[in-house]
């Protein structure tokens, strides 16, 4: 019998026994290895005393049921309503068989960016589907793999434009039929830019005063016109032609391709994306073939591999920020890939066919009401429509709106004497029978046959005619499809992704569970807000707790990625500047060790990026800093630094870097993408900082999704607070993104996530990170160099492993990175913020286990290199230039001078559970040459 023997172990401590990875006793290993008598000594000798903060973070922690508990309450004070209104966020349905099997699936939210394609080939895939779908139903060949959200795709769409027009005019033309949050975000990236915007009526256009036109098709209010001489008087001036669209109205209207139109943007959201009350959703962005260079975001093209095999990978990345810095087309670096994969799975599930049976039956339903009004003695507005109508009731404005929301539907109040109304996917007999009542309308109404669409504007050209849009949709079919594809990639739920700088740490189930609760999915952006009681008050608590945690007085929750999140700061500097009459004031310095979007996000804020040199340990050059801050003198509007450096060291000197840009009149801008070491220990508002973005899909919890969804919310000191992003909802400047707190559903996340682990537990998981980082760099340090160290030679959250003297033997940084998938690894951050390296950042969430794979694989990489530069192996038949193994490598003849023992099985990799690569090392010098980002012809499945 056992004896009563007392414990102090706590199943419900989510932050000790959930979220940090090594036990107790793990962690007293560990630090022996690194040479420190307890985690407090390591902590004082990495993070500098003059910077660490006063007070602990001290609200409790909760378990993961009383989180859960927690959650429901909230969510019971958000109203769930039919949302009719419209604007670019509809109801729809996700089909479970995408819920489950893609939203709540870890294979598919847990993945990082597909920068290493062997391991990424299933959900490259499914982003090339999603491309497809765009393409087609655009009619336009050229598709990216997503952009944030409509108003911001439709933004980069203008200052594509601006770049690519052959027109000298500075003129940018926005029709009135725009959704009026697109016009806010454009109008406010187009500020900076000095582009000079133009609002109107599409009839009142004068071509030769713009570079560049956009429209709204169909219209806000619901209007379809054939835009195809508004697009031809365009190009007659040398102008390009923009058209914000809907992709299930494409599947009845004509295409904007076919009207002549230069760029298509919208928003993928009514395929099978909740709306979320914001997002986040995957915008989309398709253009004529000879734009594709100038096109933001990431494009997946068709590649080969070493063998030979078809192979998908991301194409043309030369014009992106990490490489172009303020040259580059964007800033951006986040897409929405989960949720482009929802789209193109819904696209998938529903055929063609399918698509446009929705399509129809929404047309028709729209028709319906509109007849019944009409029947009725309404004015109903426009003639031709897809889903959207306005009914002009003058002064029973009011009324009609209070009416429909005692029937349990929102309806959109447009200007002071009408009301529009959206029907989606979700709208049945039920839902038209109570909005006819809310008009006064009891008898039911006659169901529509004819369309209200033109003849002439019925789509005449086929779509999503690949195989892989009619495949068998039966369930077990497409549950396979979607296993096949996640079983091509390696996500968190395999192994560790020791990302440098992209802090992929765990995104626990307890805190994933209630976005998809249709408390929270099912809220329409601009519902009324005492329909949204629960979000506000988990959005104030959320913003409370990282102002106590940043040391800021005031936070943004609008940004919807780090880098939106970078540029919405410089806007909110820049506001502050010309409030006291500093127009002068446009340069930013940017040190060589600050974040890859930093300089473009610069650019995007209208400011003039000055680089400032790092020392030889890799921190700012305080010489050179302060020499270039003194000549630009009352011209300087900004700092942007990094902190912890993206070298991976706290800076001793960062509260003088500080001092010397406000002395001239300068704001601090701390970018938060390193905030994981620094939650509990240091405010970045109580060191010199002004402004800071924080990478919610990072340090708080939000998961990577592929490559998407992120959060950047910007949090400010007193003086700015009044400057940060204006509400798109009212006509108010500064607006970022399209929703006012932009993806709001994920921030449930980052909450829940700051609910259970208290402020002690975030503490404890900054000081763990810390001490993950150095067990790896002590392990490692006498096979790889690490590049820099703080004074006291300790790293902070991440490391540099120099791989640079291997160069002299052939060995690349590639050979290397590759070599981990045959271990069962995502490589490092390769080459970046130093070419030739490698950055790693264990997190706190990873095991001591799962470390010590990690070091073992390195070290064993190590020998290889060894074998090679003593001249016992040719690095061209080595393991490292053959990486990564595949099993058909495994099963073909075998010649090569290393065993299939040390090629597909090297130390460190698992033996029943073993990752294998879909493919070999991926081309990508063919990938460019050979430009598909479409889905390849049959035939090349066949041939495979």
């Amino acid at each position: 019998m056992t004896r009563w023997n007392p414990t102090d172990y706590n199943p419900d401590d989510f932050a000790n026994r959930r979220h940090i990875g090594p036990s107790p006793a793990e962690m007293a290993e560990m630090l022996k290895a690194v040479g420190a008598d307890s985690l407090d000594t390591l902590i004082d000798q990495t993070v500098p005393k003059v910077i660490r903060q006063a007070q602990p973070l001290d609200w409790p922690a909760l378990s993961e049921a009383a989180l859960l508990a927690r959650m429901e309450e909230v969510a019971a004070k958000n109203k769930v309503m039919t949302s009719l209104i419209g604007q670019g966020y509809y109801g729809t349905v996700t089909p479970p068989a995408i819920q489950r099997n893609i939203l709540e699936n870890p294979a598919w939210y847990t993945a990082y960016t597909p920068y290493q394609p062997e391991i990424a080939q299933g959900r490259l895939e499914a982003l090339l589907n999603f491309q497809t779908m765009v393409a087609d139903l655009t009619g336009l060949p050229i598709a990216n793999a997503s952009l944030l959200d409509e108003a911001t795709a439709a933004a980069e769409a203008m200052a594509m434009a601006k770049r690519q027009s052959k027109s000298k005019a500075n003129g940018f033309f926005i029709s009135e039929n725009l959704h009026p949050q697109t016009i806010a975000v454009i109008e406010t990236r187009a500020a900076p830019l000095g582009i000079k915007v133009i609002r109107g009526k599409p009839e009142e256009l004068d071509p030769t005063q713009v570079f560049g036109a956009i429209f709204q098709y169909p219209g806000t209010y619901g209007s379809i016109r054939d835009l195809s001489a508004d697009c031809a008087a365009l190009h007659e001036a040398g102008a390009l032609a923009i058209l914000a669209t809907d992709l299930l109205a494409l599947c009845l209207l004509k295409e904007p391709g076919a009207m002549g139109a230069d760029i298509a943007v919208g928003s993928a959201q009514r395929f099978g994306v909740p709306m979320g009350y914001g997002g986040p959703h995957a915008a989309f962005m398709s253009c004529r073939d000879e734009l594709k260079r100038a096109m933001p975001g990431r494009i997946v093209g068709v590649s080969v591999d070493a063998s030979g095999n078809q192979a998908y990978r991301l194409s043309l990345q030369t014009r992106e920020q990490h490489i172009r810095r303020e040259k580059a087309t964007s800033n951006v670096c986040t897409a929405q890939a989960l949720l482009a994969v929802m789209a193109s799975f819904y696209a998938v599930f529903h055929g063609p066919e399918g698509l446009r049976a929705i399509a129809q039956r929404v047309h028709l339903n729209a028709v319906t009401v509109a007849n019944a009004l009409r029947a009725a003695g309404a004015e109903v507005e426009p003639d031709a429509f897809f889903d959207t109508i306005t009914v002009r009731v003058g002064v029973g404005q009011a009324g009609i709106i209070a009416a429909a929301e005692q029937r349990g539907i929102n309806l959109r109040k447009v200007g002071h004497d009408r009301v529009g109304i959206s029907i989606d996917e979700t709208s049945d007999d039920g839902v038209i029978t109570r909005l006819l009542d809310a008009f006064g309308i009891g008898e039911a109404a006659e169901p529509a046959t004819a369309p209200a669409i033109p003849w002439e504007l019925l789509r005449e050209s086929d779509y999503l005619t690949h195989p892989v849009f009619h495949m068998n949709r039966a369930e077990s079919e497409m549950m396979r499809y979607m296993r096949r594809l996640s079983d091509r990639d390696l996500a968190l739920d395999r192994a560790m992704i020791p990302l440098g700088s992209c802090t992929m740490k765990l995104n626990a189930a307890a805190e994933m569970m209630p976005i998809t609760w249709p408390e929270f999915g099912a809220l329409h952006p601009f519902a009324p807000r005492h329909q949204a009681a629960g979000y506000a008050e988990a959005i104030a608590d959320l913003d409370k707790k990282l102002c106590e945690i940043t040391g800021y007085d005031a936070f943004s929750m609008q940004p919807n990625s780090g880098a939106q999140g970078e540029y919405a700061g410089l806007l909110t500097i820049q506001a502050y500047h010309r409030a006291n009459d500093d127009d002068q004031r446009n340069i930013c310095l940017i040190p060589m060790s600050a974040h890859g979007t930093n300089p473009a996000s610069a650019q995007m804020a209208g400011m003039k990026v000055v680089v400032v040199k790092s020392a030889p340990n890799g921190d700012i050059d305080l010489e050179d800093f302060a020499d270039k801050a003194a000549k630009a003198g009352d011209k300087l509007a900004a700092i942007m630094i990094t902190y912890p450096s993206t070298h991976g060291v706290f800076e001793d000197t960062v509260r003088e870097v500080c001092k010397i840009t406000h002395d001239h009149g300068g704001q601090v801008y701390i970018d938060g993408a390193n905030m994981n070491a620094l939650v509990g220990l240091v405010k970045p508002g109580e060191i010199g900082g002004d402004v800071s973005h924080l990478n919610l899909h990072k340090t708080f919890a939000i998961p990577h999704g592929g490559g998407g969804p992120g959060m950047g919310p910007i949090g400010v000191k007193a003086h700015l607070a009044p400057h940060l992003p204006g509400d798109p909802r009212e006509d108010v400047s500064g607006a970022v993104s399209a929703a006012p707190f932009g993806s709001a559903s994920i921030l449930l996340i980052s909450w829940a996530y700051c609910l259970m682990m208290g402020g002690e537990g975030l503490t404890q998981a900054t000081r763990v990170a810390i001490l993950n980082a150095n067990y790896i760099a002590s392990r490692l340090s006498a096979a790889y160099p690490i590049l820099f160290m703080g004074n006291r030679g300790r790293v902070a959250h991440e490391c540099i492993l120099d791989t640079r003297p291997f160069a002299e033997h052939g060995v690349t940084v590639d050979d290397i990175a590759k070599r981990l998938i045959d271990n069962g690894f995502h490589a490092p951050t390769m080459s970046w913020p130093v070419s030739g390296t490698l950055m790693v950042e264990p997190t706190e969430s990873e095991t001591k286990a799962e470390i010590d794979r990690f070091i073992t694989a390195m070290l064993a990489i190590r020998d290889e290199i060894t074998e090679v530069a003593e001249g016992r192996i040719a690095v061209e038949s080595s393991p490292l230039r053959h990486a990564p193994h595949t099993v058909e490598d495994l099963v073909a003849e075998w010649d090569r001078p290393y065993s299939r023992e040390q090629g597909c099985f090297p130390p460190g990799a698992f033996r029943v559970d073993k990752y294998w690569p879909p493919v070999g090392r991926v081309d990508n010098v063919f990938g460019d040459r050979n430009l598909v980002c479409t889905c390849p012809p049959l035939e090349s499945y066949a041939a495979e």
